[in-house]
């Protein structure tokens, strides 16, 4: 009987002994280490929040005073009316993707400002590479004198394009006021009325602390200071370009509807924009 006991003795030993092996392992092996581990679960951490942070926050553009001396006027949308063109009708018309604002009587002024010598304008357009008619984009100055124009490629499928002032084409002086047009004619001689958009433009500079900011900032925090300081042009392009980039991000949807929408172009927001 005595011989049969000290066996199972150290059989019970034994098993206590590894029990407290694996109890005094587990707090290492389940605590993270001060190198990369732990540096990776903070930088999760920070993605996350700064993901709800972006999400939640909605940027405004705050749009700026129309500036002294006569109104500018201008179109937002130009589309075809029935007995007066020979332009096929669309859902959409074409449409500019610019600030306006709409007077007591009804006169709409479609104006804004860029800091930039050789900006972007942004053009909703229904029709497609098969449109058989001269399309245009002509910049002026506020006498009238052509600065540039260009005969525009139409994209594969309805969507919104963009056209840029060249840096061959003399850039815009600082302050002072530009007019631009984007006009689709629906005749090859030009000799039916046209659909067109147009609009006045204006460089500006920044203030230096806003100016220093974006030269040491990302795209996103830089969009957010061009809307907040009324830069319609920058911001515009900054956040196309940022939707592009990643087109199934739901908080760079959410902001371009925002944006579009604070200047009634809520059905625009949906549509595609083409790459050049």
């Amino acid at each position: 009987m005595k011989s049969n006991s000290q066996p199972l003795k150290l059989f019970l030993v034994a098993i206590f002994s590894c029990t407290n092996l694996l109890a005094s392992l587990t707090p290492a092996i389940a605590e993270p280490t001060l190198g990369s581990s732990l540096s990776d679960a903070y930088a999760r951490l920070r993605l996350r929040s700064d993901a709800k942070t972006t999400h939640n926050k909605v940027i405004t553009f705050n749009q700026p005073a129309i500036p002294p001396g006569p109104p500018p006027g201008g179109r937002v949308r130009g589309g075809a009316k029935r007995g007066k063109t020979k332009c096929e009708f669309t859902k959409l018309n074409l449409t500019a993707l610019v600030a306006s604002t709409e007077e007591a009587n009804s006169t709409i002024n479609v104006w804004g400002k860029t800091t930039l010598e050789h900006p972007s304008w942004f053009f909703y357009v229904p029709y497609t590479k098969d449109f058989p008619y001269p399309v245009e984009f002509v910049l002026q100055d506020l006498d009238s004198n052509e600065i540039y124009k260009k005969a525009i490629a139409l994209p594969e499928k309805p969507g919104v394009i963009s056209v840029s002032l060249p840096t061959t084409s003399p850039g815009l002086a600082l302050d002072k006021q530009y007019r631009w047009f984007f006009t689709i004619y629906c005749d090859r001689d030009k000799n039916f009325p046209p659909i067109y958009v147009e609009g006045v433009i204006k460089r500006v500079a920044l203030n230096p602390a806003a100016v220093k900011e974006l030269e040491t900032t990302e795209l996103l925090k830089r969009y957010a200071i061009y809307a907040q300081n009324g830069i319609w042009y920058e911001a515009l392009a900054i956040l196309a370009q940022l939707r592009q980039k990643n087109p199934q991000d739901a908080a760079l949807k959410a902001e371009w509807q925002n944006l579009l929408g604070s200047v009634h172009l809520d059905d625009i927001a949906a549509e595609p924009i083409i790459s050049e």
